[in-house]
């Protein structure tokens, strides 16, 4: 099966995400096994530091916004088909959101069907890791003191 044909679901969204959306998109009799990550706004996280500093405490957070670069989308799908070619998969799913989140907003979805349960959870596992390496996707982060920052930028 062509990469083509085993991403089935790829985009980047203004609107709520739907987990049963990217299920559903991978829905195949041949699959025995599906792995599935959503990704959600938490109230914490630690603001950068700079290299050799030791990890910074957690921060509260209250809202985040993502951006995506113009080519973003044509990024993922790269990312997506890539991954295709690499595991032994059925099927591809990943949607990401941009825009306004609040804590407990779903940010990011991502899935990957295969045979075998192994092979779905590498596959799925490089799908993240990968999408948030090299997809031009960045995270502006506010914090309950006032602070605020940018993540992911080049």
């Amino acid at each position: 099966m062509s990469a083509s044909n085993v991403v089935r679901l790829v985009d980047i969204r203004e609107v709520p995400l739907d987990v049963a959306e990217v299920v559903a998109a991978l829905d195949d009799l041949a699959a025995g096994g599906l792995t599935l990550f959503v990704g959600m706004v938490r109230d914490h996280d630690g603001p950068a530091t700079a290299a050799g500093e030791g990890p910074a405490p957690d921060k509260p957070v209250t809202s985040l916004d993502y951006s995506a670069h113009p080519t973003a989308l044509a990024r993922l799908r790269e990312v997506c088909e890539r991954i295709a070619e690499e595991h032994d998969v059925h099927g591809v799913a990943a949607v990401h959101r941009v825009g306004h989140l609040e804590l407990g907003d779903v940010a990011v979805v991502v899935a990957t069907t295969a045979s075998h349960r192994g092979e779905a959870f590498t596959a799925s596992k490089a799908l993240i890791d990968t999408l948030k390496a090299e997809v031009p996707i960045w995270k502006h982060q506010r914090f309950a003191d006032g602070d605020e920052e940018w993540v992911g930028l080049p």
